[in-house]
């Protein structure tokens, strides 16, 4: 098989799904309004509520959403094949992932940018708004934690990412004061800003910071790790325009220019007699290595940022809808969000399905489930890169490598400023007003006391890991709930909501039973993953039970008026 073909139907599928069926949920099932009045004009206050144009928004949703999940579920998942991961990843941004970010903006926006957990309480009701909170909280943790482990991995492995990666903090301060504060045309401030960040990357390839084993008294490790959650804190209380936006719009930017790379790398290595590739992963894998997984369900929460997320959900009604200028906006922050996730993930399928060399290299990669991740991304990108662009092979890593972990950092710290914000609104549930600094701090202790629970290595950071795919995708079935009450309740067609709704919470609902009874082996049992699942599963199927009662309600209840057309007429009144 070319990659080359793979690529070109891959690209097929997602842009037919933003062009066509993006356009059908716009107008026929959230029926945007220009006139309504967003969250971010009604509350302004110029830190967390503040109109943004929509491409800047874009660089924010789309790189805190990404992280390294969408390189590392469709990496594990093509010890299955390529084919399933394919297909998962393409037809999945399409008909799920898409309506969901997209939906769950809309939602929280015509809600007065009330986050997913708020929301439930609305549509689902109270017993199951608290059990919703728990989901949410539990998974952000494990965000919190598990992305500062990676991504100090991914600066002790590759030192030449040490000084773009701090780098792109400097750059991004700068391009917020440009343009928010000197009012400089945008234009000219993405080619300067990427431009800076790409001249960074090139600096740190010559100049590769490695630490000694011990520094400041402490091992790299935990240097890094106490480092990125100081910068997590901080990030998260600063005003979005001064930090939060323009580091994400300039990594989205980075990352289509590293994707065009990649793609480009791709095509001209078919007319290099030297640099031309086929994929040597099976098209469908029979012989998988003992201990691997049955791929249904599994491959439908292995790849979850690639195809369809919690997490996205989170961001959408947590901080992007805060910055929505206008609702027309909402298709391109949230569909094509959802689409940018789509070719980052079919870019590393491409790249370590086409960078490995031969087929006995997948095989010794594919030995062991679980095995490939971000380094198998960066190494078979790499392959891509030097053959068909010519690019030095430790150039071509550190661009991967810094693209991994600029974007792990972005979720890193928006994680930080939403699980504050879900303390603040536990804090409310119980009458307890909760200050964004003490909320911020509780957030720190309790992700460092998860990181550093099982040693000084970080190992704690990825002790609940496993259940991150089943927790994210419950996640994004109770948020299709949401939008499927919200639909029923307005009288629209709820179907673009209720077939992805089925289908993600039977796969991720069949995945958590399969790990409760994994996590209970006897010989190699984990009580701690055992609970925590337990936890999980019991709350996904009280508050699924509240969300079936919310939909016949929904059913009977009378049509609920459109919110924009109300407000329309309360404006008109008053003229």
């Amino acid at each position: 098989m070319s990659p080359v073909l793979l690529m070109g139907i891959g690209l097929a599928i997602l842009a037919l799904g933003y062009l066509v069926y993006s356009k059908y949920l716009a107008k026929r099932v959230y029926r945007l309004n220009d006139e309504f009045r967003t969250p971010s004009h009604e509350f302004n206050d110029g830190v967390d509520h503040v109109p943004t144009n929509k491409f800047i928004l874009w660089g924010h949703h789309f790189t805190s959403v990404a992280g390294a999940a969408p390189i590392v579920g469709p990496a594990v998942a093509l010890i299955w094949g390529w084919v399933p991961a394919f297909l998962w990843v393409t037809l999945g941004t399409v008909f799920f992932a898409g309506m969901h970010d997209f939906g769950a903006l809309w939602a929280s926006v015509r809600n007065k940018g009330q986050s997913i957990g708020a929301l439930s309480g609305r549509y689902i009701g109270k017993r199951g708004a608290g059990l919703f909170l728990v989901v949410i909280f539990i998974l952000l943790l494990m965000v919190i934690a598990a992305f500062a482990v990676v991504i100090t991995g991914l600066l002790i492995s590759t030192p030449t990412a040490v000084i773009p990666t701090w780098g792109a903090i400097g750059v991004a301060l700068l391009v917020g004061l440009a343009v928010y504060r000197l009012r400089m045309p945008l234009v000219a401030v993405t080619i300067v800003g990427v431009t800076a960040l790409y001249g960074l990357i090139v600096l740190g390839n010559a100049v590769p910071v490695v630490l000694p084993e011990t520094f400041l008294g402490m091992t790299p490790t935990v240097f890094w790790i106490l480092t990125l959650f100081i910068y997590g804190a901080f990030a998260s209380l600063l005003p979005v325009w001064v930090l939060l936006q323009p580091r994400d719009y300039i990594n989205g930017v980075q990352l289509f220019i590293g994707l065009i790379l990649l793609y480009g790398a791709v095509v001209i290595g078919m007319f290099v007699a030297d640099g031309a590739h086929e994929i040597v992963t099976p098209a469908i894998n029979m012989n998988v290595p003992e201990g691997t997984p049955s791929i249904v369900p599994l491959l439908f929460v292995t790849i979850a940022c690639g195809a369809i997320s919690g997490f996205h959900g989170m961001v959408s009604s947590g901080t992007s809808s805060k910055q929505l200028d206008k609702e027309t906006d909402s298709r391109f922050v949230g569909y094509f969000g959802a689409v940018g996730e789509g070719l980052l993930a079919l870019g590393t399928i491409i790249a370590i399905s086409a960078g490995l060399r031969t087929v006995a290299e997948w095989e010794d990669l594919y030995s062991s489930f679980g095995q490939a991740g971000v380094d198998s991304f960066v190494q078979g990108g790499g392959m891509l890169l030097e053959s068909g662009l010519g690019l030095p092979a430790s150039l071509s890593a550190t661009v991967l490598a810094t693209m991994a972990v600029l974007f792990a950092a972005t979720s890193l710290d928006t994680g930080f400023r939403l699980m504050r914000f879900v303390v603040q609104e536990m804090g409310e549930r119980v009458n307890l007003r909760i200050g964004k600094y003490t909320a911020t701090g509780v957030v720190v202790v309790l992700g460092m006391g998860l990181t550093f629970s099982q040693g000084l290595g970080g190992e704690g950071g990825l002790r609940i890991w496993p259940l991150f795919g089943t927790t994210n995708q419950l996640m994004a079935s109770l948020t299709l709930m949401i939008l499927a009450v919200m639909l029923i309740r307005k009288r629209r067609n709820p179907w673009p909501a209720l077939i992805p709704l089925a289908i993600v919470f039977v796969m991720s609902f069949w995945a958590a039973i399969d790990q409760l009874f994994s996590f209970a082996t006897p010989g190699s049992a984990d009580w701690l993953l055992f609970a925590i699942d337990c936890v999980i599963i019991v709350s996904s199927v009280l508050v699924a039970v509240e969300g079936v009662r919310a939909i016949i309600r929904a059913r009977r209840h009378p049509p609920e008026s459109d919110d924009a057309d109300e407000k329309l007429e309360a404006v008109r009144e008053e003229v």
